[in-house]
C-alpha cells in the first residue's frame, strides 16, 4: 500500500482550512434546528441507551412518523460537542471540518491503489475542494456523511489486506472490515455498501478477472469441461462471508425500524406516488441530475423538493435525451472496464463502482427516499467521480500536445472550485441566507419559499414572512404546510378572521379517511397539526370551545398516537372546567410518552385544579426527576411548597427558587419569592435583598414595593419606606394598602398631618367604605383639634363595623374630650347596625387610646409587642405575585393566590394600623 507523506497530509489539511474556515461562522441551520437544537438525545440529562432508541432527530423509532434514520453514533458525537460547548455552534462546524480532513486523507491513500502519486493527489485535492460537499461539510447534520465515509474507507483499506501469499485467505483483516461496516452503516445507512466495493475489488482487481473470463469459466463448469479453480473458490468463500455478514446487518437493520419503511408524501417527493412510467422516468432522469451536479456544481440549492424538478409523464419529454446519453456513457464505461484487462480498466472500474453504488440507497430506484436530490448524499459518489477525472486528466497530461492545457485547465478548476466552495459556506451563516440563496437557483419549490417566511418569522418580521408564505401558496395551491403558515401569521398579526380561513383551506386540503386504508401513510405528521392550530384560534372564543374540541378529537382519530392532540385538548377541558377528562387526557398522554416532563407538569396543573396539592406536588417531583431544570416545574412547585403553610417545606422551596433564578436570572419573581419566604423565617436583612433585587430588574413590580417597604416599616426602617412607596403610588395611584402605609408613617414619622389627611382621603375616594382609611382621618381630625369632626367621622366609621370595639372606645374618648372642653353643642350621634360583615379583628391588633399618643392614636403609646403583633398581621397580608408566564398552565396557581388576596384584603380593610 503507497505511503503517504507528510507533505501531502500538510497539503489536503491547509486546503481544508484554507476553503472551510468560514464554515466556523455559520449557525445551525435547516435539518439542523431538528437534529441538533430540538434533539433531547443530546442532553446530558438523557439516558444514552436513549440514542439507541431513537433515531437521528430523537424520535423513538417505535413510532410512525419516525424517520426511521439510525445513526446513533453519528447522535454521540453531537452529545460530545454538547457536553463540551452546549449550543454553541462553533464546535460543531470545527468537528465537521477535522472529519472532512481526515476523509480527504484516507481518500488520497485509497487513490494510491488505483493511480500514480501525483494523479492520486490531484484526485484528493478536486474531493477536499468540490462545492458539492459544502452541505455535508457546513451543515452540520453532514456529519453523518462524514462519519460513515471515515469508516466506509477505512473498511475497504482494511479489506484490500485480506489476499495473504499465494492468494491465501487472511481473516483478520475480512473480520475488521465487518466491524467497520457495521460502525459505518451505525453512522448512516449508506455505510453498508462498502460491502458491494470489496466484492468488485475482489473479483476484478485483487484476482484480476475480466467478465468474459468469468463467463467463460463458468461455462466450462456448467458443461463438466473443468472444476473451479482454487483461487476463484477462495474468492467465493470471501464473498460469501461477505454477503453473510451483509445480510445479517440488514436483518437487524430491519429489526430496529420494526419492519417499517418511513412515511414520505407526494410534498417530499412528488415521484415516489407517481403512477407508471412517470415515476421510472423522472427517477432515471435523475440520475443524469446528480451526474451534472458533480461534472458543474455551478448552482447549487439546499432543498431540491416539491416543484424542483417537474416530473417527465411522457416518452416524448425532451429530457429522456438526457438520461439516454447518461447510460450510454454509464455503459461504455462499463463495457470498457470489465471487458478488457490493464491497470486503466482497474481504475475505471472502481471509480464507478465508487459512483454507482453508495449513491444506490438515495437513488429512488428500488425504495422511495424522502427527497428528489440532496447534494449532501453524493459525498462518497464524488470519490469516483474525482477518480475518473484525474486519470482522464493523466492520460491527457502524458500527451506532449496537452500538457499545458491540462495543467492550465486543472489549475482553473480545482481554483474555482475552491473559491466556489468558500463563497457557497456563507450561504450556510443563517436560515435566511441559505433559503434566500437557494430561491436564486430555483423559484418553484413551495418548501424554499416557505423556510424564508419561517426565517423571516423567527425574527418577528411577519408582514414580510407573510408575503413568502403567500408566495409558496401561489407556487404549490395544495400545499397544506403553506397554509397553515398563512395561518400562523396571520395570527400573529392579529388578523384572526384571515387565520381561521386559511386553516379551513388548509383542513379542506387533508386528505378524506378510507375504509381499510392507513391514513398516515398519505399525510405528513405535521400537517395534522392543522386541527390543533385551528381548535388554538376558536378556542378563544367561549362560544366555540365544543366545536374546537371536536378538531382535537378528530386529530385523534386520525393518529390514535398523536400526543400533541392530547395535550392540547387537556389544556381546553380544564378551561372548559372538565379536569377529570383533562385529567384522562394527559394520561393518556403519558402512555405514548412517560419521560417527558412537560406532560407531568401538566398533570400537576391538573392536581391543582382538582384541589389535590399533594397530588400536584408529586407530578412536579416527577417533571423535575426527569428535568430538573425544568423552569416552570421548580417555580411553581416552590410556591405550592410556600402556600402550604408547612415550615418544613421552606428550605426545598428556597433550594428550588434558587434554581428557578440560575435558569431565569431576568424573571423577577423568583427574587421576589425569595424575598416572602425570607420574611416568612424572619431573615429581615436576606429578605431586603431579594426584594431590591427583584425591583431592580423589575421597577413597576407592585407586589414587591409593597412587601419591601411594608418589611422596612416592621423593621423600624420607616423612614426608608417612604421613597420606596413613592415608587409605588407612582406607578400605582390607587394601591390602598400603600396610602395607609404611607399615611401611617407620615403621621407617626414625620409628623405631616397634612400629607397622611391627603392620604386616607383618596383612599376614601376611591373606596367610601374603607374602614381602616375612615378611621385613621378620624384621628387626623382628632390631631387637628377638631373633636366634632373627629366624633361625626368616628360614628360614621362605626356605622360602618358596628362591631368593632376599639372605634366604640375611641368615640367616648372623643366625646370624653368634647365634654371635657366644655363644649355645648353636642355631637351627633348615630345608630349604628347589630352586625358588620366581614372578619372580626383580634383584640391584640385593636389601637389603644390615651391622650398623650402618636398621631395614629387617640390613646397612651403602645407598647413595643403590640407593635410587632401589628406588623406582622400585615406582613402576612402582603400581596403575593406569580410570574406572568406565557403558559396558561399555572393559571390555577394565580386563581388561588388572586382568592387568598380577596380574603387578606377584606381583613386589612378594617385593620387598625400600629
Amino acid at each position: 500500500m503507497a505511503y503517504i507523506n507528510l507533505k501531502e497530509i500538510t497539503l489536503i489539511v491547509g486546503v481544508v482550512t484554507a476553503c472551510y474556515w468560514n464554515s466556523l461562522f455559520c449557525g445551525f441551520v435547516f435539518d439542523d434546528v431538528s437534529a441538533i437544537l430540538d434533539n433531547k438525545d443530546l442532553h446530558p440529562s438523557t439516558p444514552l441507551k436513549t440514542l439507541f432508541q431513537n433515531d437521528f432527530w430523537g424520535t423513538p423509532m417505535s413510532e410512525e412518523r419516525s424517520h426511521k434514520s439510525y445513526r446513533p453514533l453519528t447522535v454521540l458525537t453531537f452529545r460530545l460537542n454538547y457536553l463540551f460547548s452546549e449550543l454553541k455552534p462553533m464546535s460543531y462546524h470545527l468537528l465537521n471540518m477535522i472529519f472532512h480532513a481526515i476523509v480527504s486523507v484516507i481518500f488520497l491513500k485509497v487513490c494510491k491503489l488505483f493511480l500514480d502519486n501525483r494523479s492520486s493527489v490531484i484526485a484528493a485535492l478536486l474531493f477536499t475542494v468540490h462545492p458539492i460537499h459544502t452541505e455535508a461539510v457546513t451543515g452540520v447534520v453532514g456529519r453523518a456523511e462524514l462519519l460513515s465515509s471515515i469508516f466506509f474507507l477505512a473498511a475497504f483499506l482494511s479489506y484490500t489486506k485480506s489476499k495473504g501469499p499465494d492468494n491465501s485467505i487472511v481473516w483478520t483483516p475480512i473480520a475488521l472490515t465487518v466491524f467497520l461496516v457495521a460502525v459505518a452503516t451505525l453512522c448512516k445507512e449508506q455505510g453498508i455498501t462498502v460491502v458491494g466495493i470489496c466484492c468488485v475489488y475482489e473479483v476484478f482487481i485483487a484476482q484480476g478477472y475480466t467478465l468474459p473470463l468469468l463467463c467463460t469459466t463458468a461455462g466450462q463448469f456448467l458443461r463438466g469441461k473443468s472444476s473451479i479453480p482454487l483461487s476463484m473458490l477462495q474468492t467465493l468463500i470471501k464473498l460469501i462471508v461477505l454477503m453473510f455478514s451483509t445480510l445479517l446487518l440488514v436483518v437487524i437493520r430491519v429489526q430496529v425500524i420494526q419492519s417499517q419503511l418511513p412515511v414520505f408524501t407526494r410534498f417530499d417527493n412528488p415521484a415516489a406516488v407517481s403512477p407508471t412510467p412517470t415515476r421510472q422516468l423522472t427517477f432515471n432522469y435523475l440520475l443524469p441530475v446528480n451526474a451534472w451536479l458533480l461534472l458543474n456544481p455551478s448552482e447549487l440549492c439546499c432543498d431540491w423538493t416539491m416543484g424542483t424538478i417537474p416530473l417527465i409523464e411522457s416518452f416524448l419529454d425532451i429530457r429522456n435525451l438526457a438520461t439516454f446519453a447518461f447510460f450510454c456513457l454509464l455503459g461504455t464505461l462499463g463495457v470498457f472496464s470489465l471487458r478488457y484487462p490493464g491497470d486503466s480498466s482497474k481504475t475505471v472500474l472502481m471509480a464507478l463502482s465508487l459512483m454507482a453504488l453508495p449513491f444506490i440507497p438515495a437513488s429512488n430506484l428500488f425504495f422511495p427516499v424522502g427527497f428528489v436530490v440532496a447534494e449532501r448524499v453524493l459525498y462518497v459518489p464524488s470519490m469516483g467521480f474525482c477518480i475518473l477525472v484525474a486519470h482522464g486528466w493523466q492520460k491527457i497530461s502524458n500527451k506532449s500536445v496537452f500538457k499545458k492545457l491540462s495543467w492550465v485547465f486543472l489549475s482553473v478548476v480545482i481554483l474555482t472550485h475552491a473559491l466556489k466552495t468558500l463563497h457557497r459556506n456563507w450561504d450556510w451563516e443563517s436560515e435566511y441566507t441559505l433559503f434566500m440563496s437557494a430561491l436564486k437557483v430555483n423559484k418553484n419549490n413551495a418548501k424554499l419559499w416557505n423556510n424564508v417566511g419561517h426565517a423571516l418569522e423567527n425574527e418577528k418580521n411577519f408582514e414580510r414572512a407573510l408575503k413568502y408564505f403567500l408566495q409558496a401558496t401561489h407556487v404549490q395551491p395544495d400545499d397544506i404546510g403553506a397554509h397553515m403558515n398563512v395561518g400562523r401569521t396571520y395570527k400573529n398579526l392579529n388578523r384572526t378572521k384571515e387565520a381561521e380561513e386559511s386553516y379551513m383551506t388548509a383542513k379542506s386540503l387533508m386528505p378524506q379517511i378510507i375504509p381499510g386504508k392507513k391514513y398516515a401513510a398519505r399525510i405528513a405528521p405535521n400537517h395534522l397539526n392543522v386541527y390543533i392550530n385551528l381548535a388554538n384560534l376558536i378556542r378563544a372564543n367561549e362560544s366555540r370551545l365544543e366545536e374546537a374540541d371536536q378538531l382535537y378529537r378528530q386529530a385523534i382519530s386520525m393518529r390514535p398516537d398523536f400526543k400533541q392532540a392530547y395535550v392540547s385538548r387537556g389544556e381546553l377541558l380544564l378551561k372548559m372546567n372538565k379536569p377529570l377528562k383533562a385529567k384522562e387526557a394527559y394520561l393518556k398522554a403519558l402512555e405514548l410518552d412517560r419521560n417527558n416532563a412537560d406532560l407531568w407538569y401538566n398533570l400537576a396543573i391538573v392536581y391543582i385544579e382538582l384541589k389535590e396539592p399533594n397530588e400536584a406536588l408529586k407530578n412536579f417531583n416527577h417533571a423535575l426527576e426527569l428535568n430538573p431544570k425544568h423552569k416552570l416545574a421548580l417555580f411553581n412547585s416552590a410556591i405550592l411548597m410556600q402556600e402550604s403553610g408547612e415550615v418544613k417545606l421552606r428550605p426545598e422551596a428556597r433550594k428550588r427558587l434558587l434554581s428557578y433564578i440560575t435558569e431565569e436570572p431576568q424573571d423577577a419573581n423568583g427574587y421576589f419569592n425569595l424575598g416572602m419566604l425570607a420574611m416568612d423565617d424572619k431573615k429581615d436583612t436576606e429578605a431586603e435583598a431579594w426584594m431590591k433585587k427583584a425591583i431592580k430588574l423589575q421597577a413597576d413590580f407592585r407586589s414587591a414595593l409593597f412587601n419591601l417597604a411594608l418589611l422596612y416599616s416592621q423593621t423600624a426602617k420607616e423612614l426608608q419606606a417612604l421613597p420606596v412607596l413613592e415608587d409605588l403610588l407612582r406607578y400605582y395611584p390607587d394601591h390602598i394598602k400603600g396610602l395607609i402605609l404611607k399615611g401611617d408613617i407620615l403621621m407617626n414619622q414625620k409628623k405631616d398631618i397634612l400629607g397622611a389627611k391627603k392620604c386616607f382621603e383618596k383612599i376614601l375616594e376611591m373606596d367610601p367604605a374603607n374602614v381602616q382609611g375612615k378611621h385613621n382621618l378620624c384621628v387626623v381630625y382628632f390631631e387637628e383639634k377638631d373633636l366634632l369632626k373627629a366624633e361625626r367621622c368616628l360614628v360614621e366609621t362605626l356605622a360602618l363595623a358596628p362591631h368593632e370595639e376599639y372605634i366604640q372606645r375611641h368615640l367616648s374618648i372623643v366625646r370624653e374630650k368634647i365634654s371635657s372642653s366644655g363644649f355645648t353643642e353636642r355631637p351627633v350621634t348615630g345608630k349604628v347596625s347589630d352586625t358588620v360583615q366581614g372578619d372580626k379583628i383580634p383584640p391584640e391588633n385593636v389601637k389603644k387610646i390615651n391622650t398623650d399618643s402618636k398621631p395614629t392614636q387617640i390613646g397612651k403609646k403602645s407598647d413595643n409587642k403590640s407593635q410587632s403583633k401589628s406588623n406582622k398581621q400585615l406582613r402576612k397580608m402582603a400581596e403575593k405575585e406569580v410570574p406572568q408566564k406565557p403558559t396558561k398552565d399555572i393559571k390555577e396557581i394565580e386563581k388561588k393566590r388572586v382568592a387568598a388576596l380577596k380574603r387578606l384584603e377584606e381583613i386589612e380593610r378594617i385593620l387598625n394600623g400600629e
